[in-house]
Parts: C-alpha cells; sequence; structure tokens
C-alpha cells in the first residue's frame, strides 16, 4: 500500500511540474529553454544529493562496457517525449496530445513487463491486465477528454488533416519511449544500487540534450530575458520535483513492474492536472473540478486496482 502511495505522490508531482515550468516558460518565452533550465536545476540538486550520501557521481568505469549502450540514453528518451509534446499539441489538439501519448504508454508498458524487457520483471499479459488497462484509458477519457467534448462538441478542429493520423502514431510512439525510460532508468537504479544516481545520470543526459538544442536554435535568444524580468522564486523548482518524479520511477520499477508503476503514476497525473486546474496553482489558468473528472479517477483506481491486486 506504501508504494502504490508513493507512486502516486510522485505522479503528481509532473503536473505540478508542468504548471510551474510554464511560468518559466512565460519569462524566457521559449519551451526548450524553459525546459533547458528545469533539467539542470533538477541535475544540480541531485549531484548535490548524490555526492552527499554516495561521494560519487560517476558510476565505476568497469559500469560502461559490460552494460548494454540503451543503459545509459533514459535522459534521451525523456527529452524525446517533452519534444513530442511540443510538436504535437498543434496538430492534434491538447485533448489528443494528452490522450495518444498515455495510450503508447500503456501499451508499452505492459508489452515490456509481457516480455521482461529491458531486464524488467516478467508480469504476463493476463485478460486481467488487459481489463484493467482499459479501464484505466476509460478513465482517462472521462477525466480529460469527455469534458473538453462536452464544451467543444468535437474532439479536435483538425480533423480535416491528412496525415492526422501520422501525428497520432507518433503520439502513441512518444508516450511509448517515456515507458522505455521509466524501464530503462529502474534497471539503471538496480545496476547501480541507487535510484537517486539513476535519476542524476538520466537528468545529466537529458540536460545536455536539451542545452545542445537550446543553443543550436534560436531559443537562446531568450536567455537575457532571465535577468531582466522578475518571477517568483518557485518558478526555479519544477527541476526539483521532476528529479523527485524520475528518482521515484527508478526506484519503484524493481518492486512493482513497469506496467503497474506506470499506471499508478497515470493516476497520479491525473489527479495532480485536476487540482492543478481547480485551483489555478501556480498562476494557471483555473477551471473547476467536473463531475465527470471524478468519476474518472474513479474508474482509474478500480482500473489500477485491478491490476494491482489480481497479478
Amino acid at each position: 500500500m506504501f508504494l502504490f502511495a508513493l507512486a502516486t505522490v510522485i505522479g503528481i508531482f509532473l503536473p505540478l511540474q508542468t504548471a510551474i515550468n510554464s511560468r518559466l516558460r512565460s519569462v524566457v518565452r521559449s519551451s526548450f529553454a524553459a525546459s533547458a533550465i528545469s533539467f539542470t536545476t533538477g541535475t544540480l540538486c541531485l549531484a548535490v544529493v548524490v555526492t552527499l550520501s554516495q561521494g560519487s557521481l560517476i558510476p565505476a568505469p568497469a559500469l560502461f562496457s559490460s552494460q548494454p549502450v540503451w543503459l545509459w540514453v533514459g535522459g534521451l528518451l525523456g527529452v524525446i517525449f517533452l519534444t513530442g509534446n511540443i510538436l504535437l499539441f498543434p496538430h492534434l489538439g491538447g485533448v489528443q496530445t494528452v490522450i495518444m501519448p498515455i495510450l503508447g504508454q500503456i501499451i508499452a508498458s505492459l508489452t515490456i513487463d509481457n516480455f521482461g524487457l529491458f531486464y524488467s520483471q516478467h508480469h504476463p499479459l493476463t485478460l486481467t491486465r488487459i481489463l484493467g488497462a482499459l479501464i484505466v484509458v476509460l478513465g482517462v477519457f472521462f477525466a480529460i477528454a469527455l469534458p473538453e467534448i462536452l464544451h467543444k462538441n468535437k474532439l479536435s478542429s483538425l480533423h480535416h488533416e491528412n496525415q492526422i493520423w501520422l501525428w497520432r502514431f507518433f503520439g502513441i510512439l512518444t508516450g511509448a519511449l517515456s515507458a522505455t525510460q521509466t524501464a530503462i532508468n529502474g534497471h539503471l537504479g538496480s545496476v547501480l544500487h541507487s535510484a537517486l544516481n539513476a535519476a542524476f545520470i538520466s537528468f545529466f543526459v537529458g540536460s545536455l540534450c536539451l542545452w545542445c538544442i537550446v543553443l543550436g536554435s534560436s531559443s537562446k535568444k531568450t536567455l537575457p530575458r532571465l535577468f531582466n524580468v522578475r518571477f517568483p522564486w518557485w518558478a526555479w523548482s519544477g527541476g526539483l520535483l521532476g528529479a523527485a518524479f524520475v528518482a521515484g520511477n527508478s526506484y519503484l520499477v524493481p518492486l512493482l513492474g513497469t506496467g503497474v508503476v506506470t499506471l499508478i503514476v497515470l493516476l497520479g497525473m491525473i489527479i495532480g492536472s485536476l487540482v492543478v486546474d481547480h485551483f489555478g496553482l501556480f498562476e494557471s489558468p483555473r477551471r473547476p473540478l467536473e463531475f465527470t473528472q471524478i468519476f474518472g479517477i474513479v474508474i482509474m483506481i478500480i482500473g489500477v486496482s485491478l491490476i494491482k491486486l489480481l497479478q
């Protein structure tokens, strides 16, 4: 029960981080620059914690030659997922930009568990797990998609695009990469015997990738705004929540499996996003909670419980 609650809490951290980074983005006027700053903040904080607790940041050189290459690329997959959401929004709209990656996360996480990929725990894809995953998807629909559909009477205004299904497939793919990152970081934590060290490496790789994007694009021109515009102190704290999110996933995956962790964290993400919207936290637009969203959360809890209790 403790692990279930922990996964839910770290899931709540992600929408809080998103709201904070959105405020930071309004200052620097660049999604990539805001993400790079957030990743760097998280990396530095993890570096301090890992150094104080373990005395060393860099793994033993022998690990780099004895372990597969994919073990070190979790941060890169996280950046692809982050960038993918930025690219998807103008083509799919807000609802499908959320739904498609979630679908990819669920499909990939259950596949990883079924085949024991990336040295994950082996959990066969039973009918119960499939049914539970479908119930979770239904809960996501009620919590996110249905209110949007009822307000707009349509899922997206962009259905006329001939290549919309390619963008939907890309959304599913980015979600699958996110679940893959979770599995990789979980095994990295086991290899290093430290979820914090695994999170540091993931953040360090992600930071390098993002700064390459920023410095190689027009985004670098927005950085001087950091010194010219006043903004709240908490705008710097998104990286801390992201670090806790990644470290928590790295800790939980070896214990619960990628599929269960992904679904429970997803539940926390939905709860957190609805709380942020309802109270307008971190200067985000306020959107009162609706009955369909509460109903969706209840359905998601049922789906997750079905997978967790009967696996």
